[in-house]
């Protein structure tokens, strides 16, 4: 017996076989580069990136993970949502209240400043009259 060791047959991932078929000249004139081939994203495990393109894994899920994992974190981050859009409404809301009571303040004063220049030029009895009147015809406005 010899000492030689014994030779381990090749991996095919390693070093795919190349066909002997000759391909020709390259369209691109770079006759010394090595034909490509396509991407195999199985021997890919991170982020990898190729000059044609570039795979990320930051967002997915992993690959080992079953459907109803992922149905389940679905259904969770849907449910989440949808009680942020709940929040954000309500916050919506309460902003929209305090903005019309404020501008109501705002129109109450005006009209009571503009009452009371009014009691300057002319008597309080005929401005409260024009008082009552405005709001009658208010009301019929409305």
């Amino acid at each position: 017996m010899s000492n030689s060791p014994i030779p381990a047959p090749p991996n095919p991932n390693i070093n795919p076989p190349r066909s002997t078929k000759p391909l020709g000249l390259r369209k691109n004139g770079k006759q010394w580069h090595t034909p490509r081939t396509p991407f195999n994203r199985t021997l890919s495990t991170s982020n990898t990136t190729t000059s044609n393109h570039t795979t990320s894994t930051t967002n997915k899920p992993p690959p080992s993970q079953s459907y109803t994992k992922r149905l389940a974190l679905r259904t969770s981050t849907t449910a989440t949502k949808a009680h942020e859009r709940e929040l954000k409404a309500e916050k919506e809301a309460e902003r929209t209240r305090r903005i019309e009571s404020i501008k109501e303040k705002r129109k109450r004063k005006e009209e009571r400043e503009r009452f009371e220049a009014m009691e300057i030029k002319m008597s309080r009895k005929r401005v409260e009259r024009r008082r009552r009147r405005e709001k009658r015809n208010k009301a019929l406005k409305s």
